[in-house]
């Protein structure tokens, strides 16, 4: 197997538009040889706690309503293009996503790794609700045979807080300054939201490599 390590944000447009790409060319190609595994890198670690208005916080990055219009006509004309119905219309707040991210984490634990980071960008983009929320993390960890109990538990508690932070600083110290990364085979880094072509070029590619007769 060949290790796809992912680097990603369940708030990060750009992510979901690459996730839905990559799932186009894994499609095409059921023989592919990724082992996925998703990682965390907060677009906003400074979030409060409560998570912040979308609104201001849009106006606020972009420095207005005009230029974060212009921005994210952009992306809603990629997603649209990428086959992903983003209500952004829908989008009240902008959580705080490390809860988020721990869920990703213990959903990997049980093999859930993928479908949970599906669940949530679902949650977020399609039905516009607030990931930072416990009860949507239950909900989103029910849904996907977490235990829900038990997933409370672990969200009352401090669990993986310090491994999701110092993971994602850890990114960020080895060059990482945006998402969605991709690295291939911990060798080849592959930065946004690329198209369906290229992955299945680079699945080919890979899967002939790993094919060549050894001398």
């Amino acid at each position: 197997m060949i290790k796809l390590d992912i680097l990603s944000d369940p708030i990060c447009p750009w992510c979901y538009i690459g996730k839905a790409h990559l799932d186009r060319a894994l499609e095409a190609r059921p023989d592919h040889r990724f082992a996925i595994e998703w990682h965390p890198f907060q677009l906003n670690p400074d979030m409060p706690e409560a998570g912040m208005d979308r609104r201001e916080y849009l106006e606020t990055k972009f420095g207005g309503r005009a230029q974060a219009v212009s921005v994210y006509a952009r992306i809603e004309e990629a997603a649209l293009a990428a086959g992903l119905k983003i209500d952004f219309a829908g989008i009240d707040r902008t959580p705080n996503t490390i809860n988020g991210h721990r869920l990703i984490h213990w959903a990997g634990l049980e093999g859930r790794q993928t479908a949970a980071v599906t669940r949530l960008f679902k949650a977020y983009f399609e039905e516009g609700r607030d990931i930072g929320n416990h009860d949507v993390l239950l909900d989103i960890a029910e849904g996907i045979e977490m235990d829900r109990a038990v997933t409370q538990r672990l969200l009352d508690s401090d669990a993986d807080f310090d491994d999701i932070r110092t993971r994602d600083a850890h990114a960020r110290e080895r060059g990482v300054t945006g998402v969605p990364t991709f690295v291939i085979a911990n060798q080849h880094v592959v930065p946004g939201a690329q198209p369906p072509e290229l992955w299945m070029q680079v699945i080919d590619e890979m899967t002939e490599i790993l094919n060549a007769p050894k001398e």
